[in-house]
């Protein structure tokens, strides 16, 4: 019945909408958000001003989503998760694991993009991830133990994802960073101002401290 209700509010005008979605899911919704024509209903979902989600996105099965100030998911990504009470024998072994994606201020998820957050996901302020294809995977099979195991992965402010790339759980991507085009990020970096690329990822070069894109006041890129 639920998953009906959901998919019947999807094409109401946006007031509607927002209102309903306060009111009976008891989602946190800035009255400057807007989610477009897309399935979005994780456990909870908090958006703060001016954040928005756009036509043809899908998230489900995982606990949080926050959106902070001017933050964007753009179309057609797909956001999947694996709530802590789900009830399975799964992740058992992790029971402070977290399903969560956090998007910071004025930054930008474009579109076609699949993003699990089996474990949290956190995306830093006024970083971009760019492109089309990029796949952020927290969870995997663990062969010497026979499990499902998983591990976050934390994306730094100001950072650029390039297009096509794969992002694996226990990766961190420093601040101030670019991450190449078709790039296999596996490990927890910490030196900013660098550009990583490859597969597997190492350091390349470092980036001048006075690139633009590392002072902007606004999401924005014109």
């Amino acid at each position: 019945m639920k998953k009906i209700l959901n998919i019947l509010i999807i094409p109401l005008p946006w007031k509607i909408k927002r209102f309903l979605l306060v009111k009976f899911w008891k989602y946190q919704i800035h009255p400057t958000a807007k989610i477009g024509l897309a399935y979005i209903f994780p456990n909870n979902l908090i958006m703060e001003k001016g954040s928005r989600i756009n036509h043809f996105t899908v998230a489900i099965n995982l606990d949080t989503i926050v959106l902070k100030e001017n933050s964007s998911i753009n179309r057609s990504n797909w956001i999947t998760g694996f709530p802590q009470k789900s009830g399975s024998k799964h992740f058992q072994h992790q029971l402070d694991r977290k399903s969560q994606l956090i998007v910071g201020k004025e930054s930008s998820i474009t579109k076609n993009h699949h993003l699990d957050c089996t474990n949290i996901i956190e995306i830093g302020n006024f970083t971009t991830i760019a492109g089309y294809s990029t796949q952020f995977l927290t969870h995997s099979v663990d062969i010497y133990k026979n499990i499902q195991d998983s591990s976050p992965i934390k994306i730094g402010d100001y950072c650029f994802v390039g297009t096509n790339c794969v992002i694996l759980g226990g990766s961190t991507l420093p601040s101030f960073s670019v991450l190449g085009a078709k790039s296999l990020l596996n490990k927890s970096f910490t030196n900013e101002h660098m550009l990583y690329a490859g597969v597997s990822a190492k350091p390349i070069k470092s980036i001048d401290t006075a690139a633009k894109y590392f002072h902007r006041k606004s999401g924005f890129i014109a």
